[in-house]
């Protein structure tokens, strides 16, 4: 059974800095490309940021210079550091991993930042 469970969310002045993670399990994490997608208030999900099993980064321009994704295989976890955050930030964080007939995501944890 494939479970991605995020944590790390909750409320921070803007300006402030959070750590997100997501702890894989039921995969081979080694091999995955795992991303972290956002959804907020009356918008549609969107690509913040996405690390493959190589570790190459891609970022969502959103986010970009502000943001820091990273994994640890010994973890099976994944992390998104998001420093500089702004009340546009605010969101339901997603983390998602997909491929060839399978596509699983975690339950999400929220993300609110006041200005």
């Amino acid at each position: 059974q494939v479970q991605l469970v995020e944590s790390g969310g909750g409320l921070v002045q803007a300006g402030g800095s959070l750590r997100l993670s997501c702890a894989a399990s039921g995969i081979i994490f080694s091999v995955s490309t795992i991303g972290w997608y956002r959804q907020a208030p009356g918008k549609q999900r969107e690509l913040v940021a996405q690390i493959s099993s190589g570790g190459r980064a891609l970022y969502a321009d959103s986010v970009k210079g502000r943001s820091t994704i990273s994994r640890d295989n010994a973890k099976n976890t994944v992390y998104l550091q998001m420093n500089s955050l702004k009340p546009e930030d605010t969101a339901v964080y997603y983390c998602r991993t997909d491929g060839r007939g399978y596509d699983y995501w975690g339950q999400g944890t929220q993300v609110t930042v006041s200005s």
